[in-house]
């Protein structure tokens, strides 16, 4: 399939807009720490808020501690949900989504506690999702599936998104996350979801109104069917759209507006038009055009 032309300038751009958007956070964040090991970073006003938990806590000017009490994974999820359970009935966090987080040094390593992931970006802590670039061939070239997310969506609603893209909740590898989000967003099967292909790992840590966002985003590129329509299983999509490659990446120029992605989307989708300009700059016409 003939990927279509793709301007390299609004690429270029894109990047550029989105290298601003990971700068470093402005504000000054205190490690969480886990006996020496840091577990997420809290901005002065959440440690000040998180000082009054005083049974389970340990806040000082460098740092935010467990109490010492607090020794392993089963201590310190119960103490920290009551946390969570207070700071959600205050307001504080974003809407309660009943899913837990497994906080650890690694996706799959024995998590250090388990967290609500409505609290996720309050606390700093570092999540793994995994998202997919759902591409179909249409009227002769390969065109890219993005989805609309809900407008009653707690996190960006009514942005534009990859066709599946979800957290990796308590319990679940990167490959079951991609099977039941892409079952639960846009209705594909995982016989289907299970050939997409694994690509780059994303990395995002920038300040959001909620907290910081630290997290790792796999990339997936999943070719599906000339005649695949996804179909939302969960409410959580308003809608689907079918876009060229050129047209994404003029929607990845978009800061603002109805046509603006959430951030981990556009960088997913940007990581793999740059794969599909490099490629098609190796087939043998465009060594003879350069020629």
């Amino acid at each position: 399939m003939i990927p279509g032309v793709i301007d390299a300038s609004l690429l270029k751009s894109a990047r550029a807009r989105l290298t601003a958007a990971l700068a470093p956070p402005t504000r000054r964040y205190r490690p969480l720490l886990v006996d020496a090991d840091v577990a997420g970073w809290i901005d002065d006003t959440r440690a000040e808020r998180l000082a009054r938990f005083r049974d389970v806590f340990i806040v000082r000017e460098t740092a935010v501690a467990f109490d010492r009490c607090l020794a392993d994974e089963a201590t310190r999820s119960s103490a920290i949900n009551h946390v969570t359970v207070t700071l959600h009935r205050e307001g504080a966090l974003s809407a309660w989504r009943n899913e837990r987080y497994d906080v650890g040094p690694a996706l799959g390593a024995a998590p250090w506690f388990r967290l609500e992931r409505a609290a996720a970006r309050y606390f700093g802590v570092h999540t793994w999702a995994a998202h997919v670039n759902g591409l179909t061939p249409r009227a002769g070239a390969t065109r890219m599936w993005l989805a609309r997310r809900s407008h009653g969506k707690a996190i960006d609603p009514g942005k534009l998104d990859n066709l599946v893209g979800g957290g990796a909740a308590s319990g679940l590898s990167v490959a079951e996350t991609l099977i039941k989000e892409a079952w639960e967003e846009a209705g594909i099967p995982a016989p289907l979801a299970s050939q997409a292909e694994r690509r780059e790992q994303v990395e995002i840590r920038c300040e959001q109104r909620n907290g910081l966002q630290w997290e790792s985003v796999i990339a997936h590129d999943l070719a599906l069917p000339s005649d695949f329509s996804p179909v939302n299983q969960d409410g959580e999509v308003d809608e689907f759209r079918l876009m060229a490659f050129s047209e994404v990446a003029r929607l990845l120029n978009c800061a603002a507006g109805e046509d603006q992605m959430t951030l981990d989307a556009a960088l997913v989708a940007l990581a793999c038009l740059d794969r599909i300009v490099a490629a098609d700059s190796l087939r043998p016409s465009a060594l003879r055009r350069r020629t």
